[in-house]
Parts: structure tokens; C-alpha cells; sequence
């Protein structure tokens, strides 16, 4: 495999140790770098490692420390961070099971493809992707990576695996402090329907070839512009005249009726008109006897 493992080591299942290594699995997109540049020569800024009092320094000079205090530092070299001991630099242990959808997805971090170190792992490594696909289950363990412990998931993933960062519970704010203030309303039915349709109209199977970074295109094409026009300013994509902006006012029912029209629903979205309905007598009950018609009253006896 050309990449080069991001770690190596081990997942533990109880008495169970299989050998694995983990890579990356995303990676950067198209991007567009600037550099900031001294205007009036055209030439590029450097940044020089400064002390106060003492000027620019040796990169060599440059150790860790941490702040205890206010301007007083406990310094640390590299080789004494890299030297402290921790099992899960090494091992990841799976301590726990959960159904997948109990883990928010707000706590997804990263995810890396995980694959068994060598021939000899291969096996252990099958059983213990086909157990959690079988149960549906996510394995969750911890695992110190590039200077942290992370908590991370574990599931099936084609023939390998997909291990995941989690974020710790206090990396993640409290969604409730921001939902409070919206209120725990019933939206109109006939505009739940249209909003309904125009989901369903747009609804496709996800390709993410489909979506690509435009800004970047535009940074891309503003950047050959601006060459060409030696450095002429060029603005553009202003605000329309006459465009409204800033108004919270809005005809909900007609704007959902217009983005129908133009997702291609023209005149058979809208809903249909609702025909009066006949009265009906009331149904009788099944089984039920008919009324019985009223007595007659005896006729009275006359006096001998």
C-alpha cells in the first residue's frame, strides 16, 4: 500500500489482539492559498521566531513549556513527551457496544480506514467485522494519536473497517442552549404538505461527485480576470437595484408554490380544490331493530 500508516498497532477483544493498521481516509480539497505581500515592493512577508528583549532566534533553540504560572513555564523536550506511557498508544481495547444511532452525530470527528497489518491477521480481523455487522453493533474504545487520546468507534466497512474520532462530551456545546427560544409549534398542514412535495420532488441518491468547492472556481477565475486586467480593480456580483434585503416578511405559502414551479411542478402541485360535501343522513347501526311505532292508547269503558 503506498500510503503511509497514520498508526499501527492493535484492537483488543477481551483475550483477542489483531494486529491493524489505520489510514486517513479523507483528504484535503482544492483550495486557494494567499500570502500576504508587502504592497508597495510586491514581495512576500516572512515571520521570524522573536523574544522579547532578545530578537530573532535559532529554530533549534525551541523547546515545549507549559504555563503553571503567570510567565513561569515547565519545559519539556520531545523525546520525554513521546516517553510517556499510555496503552492505548499502542492498543485499542473495545469496552463497549451501542447501536449506532445512539451516538449523536455531532460527535463525529474523523474518519480513518482501518485494515489487518498482515496475513496473519486477516482472519481474527474478518470475525470481528462480520460479529459487529451481524449485531449491528459500533465497538467503542480509546486511542492516543498524534499527541491525544481520542474516543473512538468502530464499525464495518466493505471488506475493512472505518474507525471514527469522537468528540469528548465537553467538546460538544448543549444544543438546548440554542433551540430554547424556538417555539414548540404545529406548522399549518397545507404548508407541511407542499414543503413535503418539494423534498420528495428533489429527493435523488447521493453522489458526491455531483457537489464541488465553488468558491474556488470563482476565487480561480477572479484571480485569471485580475491578471489580465494588470491589476484593475474588479468587483463584482454586487446587490441588484432594487433588490430587497433584510425583510423577515414572508408569504411562505406562495414562495413554497413558486419553488415548486421551478422544480418542475407547474399546475398539478397545487393542492386541489376542495368539493363541498353532500350531507348524509346518519348511517344505522348494524343490527339495529326499528323503531317501535307508538301505542295506542285503550279506549275508555262505558257506564252500564
Amino acid at each position: 500500500m503506498a500510503a503511509r500508516a497514520y498508526w499501527q498497532g492493535q484492537i483488543r477483544l477481551a483475550l483477542v489482539s489483531i494486529p491493524v493498521e489505520i489510514y486517513s481516509a479523507t483528504k484535503s480539497g482544492a483550495q486557494i492559498s494567499f500570502k500576504q505581500i508587502h504592497e508597495p515592493t510586491g514581495k512576500p512577508i516572512h515571520y521570524e521566531k522573536v523574544v522579547t528583549g532578545v530578537g530573532p532566534i535559532d529554530v533549534d533553540e525551541i523547546v515545549k513549556g507549559y504555563e503553571v504560572s503567570k510567565g513561569e513555564y515547565v519545559l519539556l523536550d520531545q523525546d520525554e513527551i513521546d516517553a510517556v506511557k499510555l496503552e492505548s498508544k499502542k492498543t485499542l481495547e473495545l469496552t463497549q457496544f451501542v447501536d449506532q444511532s445512539e451516538i449523536d452525530v455531532l460527535y463525529y470527528e474523523k474518519p480513518y480506514f482501518v485494515v489487518p497489518a498482515d496475513d496473519l491477521a486477516e482472519e481474527a480481523f474478518i470475525v470481528l467485522r462480520e460479529a459487529l455487522r451481524r449485531s449491528k453493533k459500533v465497538g467503542l474504545g480509546q486511542l492516543a494519536m498524534r499527541g491525544r487520546e481520542y474516543v473512538v468507534s468502530l464499525k464495518p466497512c466493505g471488506r475493512g473497517m472505518v474507525l471514527e474520532t469522537l468528540r469528548y462530551a465537553d467538546e460538544v456545546n448543549k444544543a438546548q442552549n440554542y433551540f430554547r427560544e424556538i417555539p414548540d409549534a404545529t406548522p399549518d398542514p397545507e404548508l407541511l404538505d407542499l414543503a413535503s412535495a418539494l423534498i420528495d420532488r428533489k429527493t435523488a441518491a447521493f453522489d458526491p461527485q455531483v457537489f464541488h468547492d465553488r468558491y474556488v472556481d470563482a476565487l480561480k477565475a477572479l484571480v485569471e480576470r485580475k491578471r489580465k486586467a494588470h491589476g484593475e480593480k474588479i468587483i463584482e456580483d454586487a446587490d441588484k437595484p432594487g433588490a430587497k434585503s433584510g425583510s423577515n416578511v414572508v408569504d411562505l405559502m406562495a414562495a413554497l408554490k413558486k419553488s415548486m414551479e421551478k422544480s418542475g411542478a407547474a399546475n398539478d402541485t397545487d393542492p386541489p380544490a376542495k368539493k363541498p360535501v353532500a350531507k348524509k343522513p346518519p348511517a344505522k347501526k348494524p343490527g339495529a331493530k326499528p323503531a317501535p311505532a307508538p301505542a295506542k292508547k285503550p279506549a275508555a269503558r262505558k257506564r252500564a
